[in-house]
């Protein structure tokens, strides 16, 4: 539920035993982004490293995996490290690290 992924996984014929990729079916960018947020949010590690993976998703479902998934991490106990242009979200952040051209500013 943390990744809004649902509604997807029931048009799949077989859920999420559903081989995606170049031998499965094709799938859009925000879903892509939304699998691999669930890979991270269920694995076994105390940093999860993003890199801008709400881009890929229209607003509102961006803002929900947001609450639900980033901070759902957070609140797991692990470090999550957030690489985004989407300024509101550092409101959330303990801590943020602002770069311009690629160099702390």
């Amino acid at each position: 539920r943390a990744c809004c992924l649902e509604p997807d996984l029931e048009q799949l014929a077989e859920g999420d035993l559903t081989e995606i990729g170049e031998k499965g079916i094709t799938v859009s960018g925000g879903q892509r982004a939304r699998v691999a947020l669930a890979r991270a949010y269920y694995a076994d590690a105390g940093v999860v490293v993003l890199d801008d993976p709400l881009s890929a998703m229209d607003a509102h479902v961006g803002a929900a995996v947001f609450q639900r998934c980033v901070l759902g991490l957070r609140a797991q106990g692990k470090a999550v490290l957030l690489a985004t242009n989407q300024l509101p979200l550092c409101a959330e952040a303990d801590r943020v690290l602002v770069l311009e051209s690629g160099r702390p500013a």
